[in-house]
């Protein structure tokens, strides 16, 4: 289970909002923990595609890698191996399926960002016996056929996917790209799952008493810390350790089984401050990404300030002048004076709101030299329950995860 971007910051900033100073999230009440190193082969920092490969397949590659060694040799997966052993595998995301962690354990690519629609190919041609989350546009029509004949059915909100009895594989696919942050699933028709949600259907349709390989990545925890979006992070760590709970408690009174929960980097820095101003978080109502959705713009292609205050202080509690809003504004265009994308634009609003809350977080600026938008080195905290666990302690490297896996198992890679 894989907590994108899930540094100790991002833990402490949930457990805190979520369970107050004393209290303490699920997964770490897991009986084994530990730290893990994550460069890339590379780079000293490392990104989503470099480290899903190193947890998926055990070995080192470049940035924006999959799947591949630096040189281009394809490398199996821990997923692979299970499929090799006849076992049920699967994986789940809050992103596309698509995306860089769930495509480690499933394909292998050059570079992350240049064919999405080619690692859909690739899924199907691996064939798990579960897939969900998001990147429907990825699963054009000729691949949805294609998924029919091998067997999926499809199930496209949460609805079905609840209600789903049929036998044979399960393909969801729940948003055109990812799914929506939990804080904005108010403002939705509510026809997406919860993560928790993915992972109970999962493990009731791999469990055939043979064994099963489940990938499951809280994608969002990352998106929401580029953005420097703390009531996100707070709120989309939280999903994740739901859905770690219900794993253990679907493990509980089993000997077979192994959880894992990692993350496959840190995002921005994040720590929870002492000027911190938690009440405040507590009180925002959308991310940066859903304001600046709801904010008009104007002939110009440019915001219209009186919007961006206006939804501001609608949603976060902040409260501008004009010329501070003007000022906003002009944070939200390149140095050519347009618009960021959408992505981009919401990274620096989020930015802003941070700032005014006084959050521990890499600053905009230096977000904006770093290849991996905010990325660190630091080492990200492990957990593990059932068996074999007692493996996983100390300082780690993230290529050694899949590796006790696998000798746990008995099984090698060639």
């Amino acid at each position: 289970m894989i907590g994108d971007g899930m540094g100790v910051g991002q833990l402490e900033i949930a457990r805190e909002l979520e369970r107050g100073k004393e209290g303490q999230l699920f997964l770490t009440s897991l009986p084994f923990s530990a730290l893990v190193q994550t460069y890339s082969a590379n780079r000293v920092v490392t990104d989503s595609a470099a480290a899903g490969t190193a947890l998926a397949t055990g070995s080192k590659t470049n940035n924006e890698m999959i799947g591949v060694t630096p040189d281009g040799k394809e490398v199996k997966s821990i997923l692979d191996l299970f499929k090799e052993q006849k076992k049920k595998t699967g994986i789940i995301s809050t992103n596309a399926i698509t995306d860089a962690t769930p495509a480690a354990f499933t394909a292998s690519v050059l570079n992350r960002w240049a064919d999405q629609a080619d690692i859909a190919k690739q899924q199907l041609t691996l064939a798990p016996d579960v897939m969900l989350g998001g990147g429907e546009v990825f699963y054009g029509p000729a691949l949805l056929e294609k998924a029919k004949k091998l067997g999926y059915t499809i199930v496209r909100n949460r609805h079905d996917l609840l209600s789903n009895q049929t036998e044979g594989k399960l393909l969801g696919l729940f948003a055109p790209y990812h799914l929506s942050f939990k804080i904005d699933r108010k403002y939705t028709d509510g026809t997406e799952p919860s993560l928790s949600e993915m992972t109970k259907t999962a493990l009731q349709k791999l469990n055939n008493g043979n064994g099963f390989f489940l990938m499951v990545e809280g994608a969002r925890i990352d998106h929401a810390a580029h953005s420097a979006d703390i009531a996100s992070v707070w709120r989309e760590t939280v999903e994740f350790d739901e859905a770690v709970k219900t794993a253990v408690e679907w493990a509980h009174n089993r000997s077979d089984t192994l959880i894992v929960v990692v993350a496959d980097h840190e995002t921005m820095g994040i720590s929870a401050t002492e000027p911190l101003k938690r009440k405040m978080i507590k009180k925002i109502q959308a991310s940066p990404e859903y304001v600046l959705a709801q904010t008009k713009m104007g002939e110009d292609g440019k915001f219209i300030t009186s919007h961006i205050v206006d939804n501001l202080v609608k949603y976060t509690g902040i409260v501008l002048t004009e010329e501070e809003g003007i000022q906003l504004n002009a944070r939200l265009m390149n140095a050519r004076g347009k618009v960021y994308k959408k992505n981009k634009a919401a990274w620096e609003l989020g930015s802003f709101i941070s700032e005014r809350y006084n959050t521990g977080i890499v600053n905009h600026q230096i977000r904006s030299i770093s290849s991996a938008g905010g990325h660190t080195a630091n080492p990200v905290p492990l957990f593990a329950y059932g068996a074999g666990a007692e493996h996983f302690h100390g300082m780690l490297d993230n290529t050694d995860i899949p590796k006790k896996m696998a000798e746990l198992l008995g099984y090698q890679w060639d």
